[in-house]
């Protein structure tokens, strides 16, 4: 009876509870937004450029929106403020709640302590394949029947929002190793405390935090400390510089994945675009799945994700049958438009080693066809040189490269890619060369725009204009 009551009792305290969030228009925060609000929560939430999608979406939760950081917000007298690591010290409200010594805490801690006590978290972490492979995950709960809530950084294919509080007590999150919040400088996953936890990869990024990747590793080891001795690790066969930190200790049975021998979880046979392939596990084939993603690292991720499945009771079957009905993540080689002589895609990557390994994919897929690549080098680590060296080589599987020069980055782009391929400095221009392009292809071409940004709306604007010179005939995706 007493276990009742309390359970209850928080249940009226979360109806009753104010929250505002600063910084609520960010992929995380505007998701924890809503998921607060489904709990019961008042919720409201200020951020600078609020609009669409992000605006409407949480408007449509019934969370109120404020323009800005004035200091009239509060009066809204909220029981804490949520901050995110959008804010810093400067910021005019933020000082003013620091002066009135007023409750606040970060994102991440709020949501570990609110939403995901009691829960089994499985937590996807990673350089590369985050969102797909925790995407993946979800799906595969999903179509096994188990109604998991999750958190993702992106817009899944199969489901309609990037965040639910789900129907069970499995939680799917997305862990992110950026830092916290002005006040806590540790990662955001160190808060979450998964039970099943997916290392995808390691690799240097984020430079304008990180001084190098032996500051990431220890990040990731202190996310190693926080799973449970009856928990799970799943993490790739031969990655240096995931084993560096496995080697620092690890308390919890561990899973190896890879693409050939020596792991649990393997590639049996595949085609050479990876749009068919078999798993096996523990030396026994499990499964075949059939889907229309390619590369080597989509395969991966789906070895990771089936390992985590079954960590709460999915079999592998049942994961590769889920797997065959996978629709990806919205900016992952999303075709965004398909004409008789040109396909559009738009893909996330903005990191050398995805970039290299989504154009490998490709090629695998559309062998000799022209493949155009068009790269705005946009993340804070991409414009603070950091991968001056490798950017050039990462477009080897393309036959041309356009790059964007952004505004601001203090380095020319010119100094360092291919001599062969062409730096732009301006949107226009960029469509008006993948025009020129085209007209002399020698075949169906496809175009990969590659951008962790907006890209001053290239993507839209381009196929717009494709579609014109194509005379409308097209199939819009």
């Amino acid at each position: 009876m007493s276990l009742y009551y309390h359970w209850n009792a928080r249940e009226r305290r979360a109806e009753l509870m104010h929250i505002h969030i600063l910084g609520i228009c960010g992929t995380f925060m505007g998701s924890l937004a809503q998921l607060a609000r489904a709990k019961g929560y008042r919720v409201t939430g200020a951020d600078h450029n609020v609009y669409p999608p992000m605006s409407t979406q949480l408007e449509q939760a019934g969370i109120e929106l404020i323009d800005g950081f004035g200091l009239e917000q509060l009066n809204l007298k909220p029981d804490v403020f949520v901050v995110g690591n959008v804010v810093s010290r400067g910021n005019p409200l933020m000082e003013a709640i620091l002066d009135a010594g007023l409750p606040y805490v970060s994102g991440p801690q709020w949501l570990a302590e609110n939403l995901l006590r009691g829960k089994w978290v499985l937590g996807v972490s990673g350089t590369h394949g985050k969102t797909t492979t925790a995407t993946m995950l979800t799906w595969i709960l999903e179509y096994a029947h188990m109604a998991p809530g999750y958190l993702i950084g992106g817009v899944p294919g199969n489901f309609a929002t990037s965040a639910r509080l789900g129907e069970s007590d499995f939680f799917v999150i997305e862990a992110d190793e950026y830092d916290t919040a002005f006040f806590d400088k540790r990662s955001k996953f160190v808060h979450y405390q998964p039970r099943t936890l997916v290392i995808n990869n390691l690799e240097y990024d984020h430079a304008d935090i990180f001084p190098d990747l032996a500051a990431i590793q220890t990040q990731f080891h202190h996310l190693l400390r926080t799973v449970p001795n009856n928990g799970l690790v799943i993490s790739p066969a031969g990655d240096t510089a995931v084993e560096q930190v496995i080697t620092r200790g690890c308390w919890t049975p561990r899973q190896t994945t890879a693409l050939a021998a020596n792991a649990d979880w393997l590639i049996a046979e595949r085609d050479a675009a990876g749009t068919r392939f078999t798993v096996a596990f523990g030396g026994q084939v499990v499964g075949e799945i059939s889907w229309s993603l390619t590369g080597s690292h989509n395969m991966r991720n789906a070895l990771s994700a089936m390992a985590a499945a079954r960590h709460v009771g999915v079999v592998p079957e049942l994961a590769c049958a889920a797997l065959c009905e996978f629709n990806g993540v919205k900016r992952r080689m999303e075709v965004r438009v398909d004409l008789p002589s040109v396909t559009v895609y738009d893909d996330f990557a903005h990191h050398p080693t995805a970039i290299a390994t989504t154009l490998e994919g490709l090629r695998a897929q559309v062998g000799d066809e022209p493949i155009l690549a068009v790269i705005e080098p946009r993340s804070n680590t991409m414009r603070l040189g950091v991968h001056q060296a490798s950017l050039a080589a990462a477009t080897e599987p393309a036959d041309a490269v356009i790059w964007f020069q952004p505004p601001g980055m203090n380095w020319s782009l010119e100094s360092v890619v291919a001599a062969e391929h062409r730096v732009m400095q301006g949107t226009a221009e960029i469509i008006e060369a993948v025009r020129a392009y085209l007209a002399q292809a020698p075949a169906k071409t496809h175009v990969v725009i590659m951008s962790n940004g907006g890209f001053e709306g290239l993507h839209q604007r381009l196929c717009n204009q494709l579609e014109r010179d194509a005379g409308g005939e097209s199939r819009d995706a």
